[in-house]
């Protein structure tokens, strides 16, 4: 038995991609860069929800935890960052404009 309040469709594009509807969006008060739950249940019904916020990124806290470990077993590798090399770094990118919000592209585009 569907109990749903309101009920709304959208098409897959060629890449599986498709857009929330707007009642969608609004009932679970979604905005760009939201991340979504899928949960499937036992009689095939998927059931989307937002996902909650995570405060920090799996992969990049085992990246740290990997750098803490090997400076503390090896503490003569860390070394100052030469102020020439901060510099010219500094200049080789000082025209590059880096959007964070904007979508990574496949590699087809």
């Amino acid at each position: 038995m569907n109990t749903s309040i309101l009920s709304s469709e959208s098409k897959l594009t060629d890449r599986y991609q498709t857009t929330i509807p707007e009642t969608v969006r609004k009932a679970l008060d979604l905005h760009k860069r939201d991340k979504l739950r899928y949960s499937i249940q036992s009689n095939g019904d998927v059931v989307i929800s937002r996902a909650e916020m995570s405060e920090s990124d799996p992969v990049l806290g085992e990246f740290l935890n990997l750098l803490a470990s090997d400076l503390s077993h090896n503490p003569d590798r860390l070394t100052a960052l030469d102020r020439n090399l901060a510099t010219r770094m500094k200049q080789l990118t000082s025209d590059v404009d880096i959007d964070l919000d904007r979508p990574l592209l496949d590699q087809d585009d």
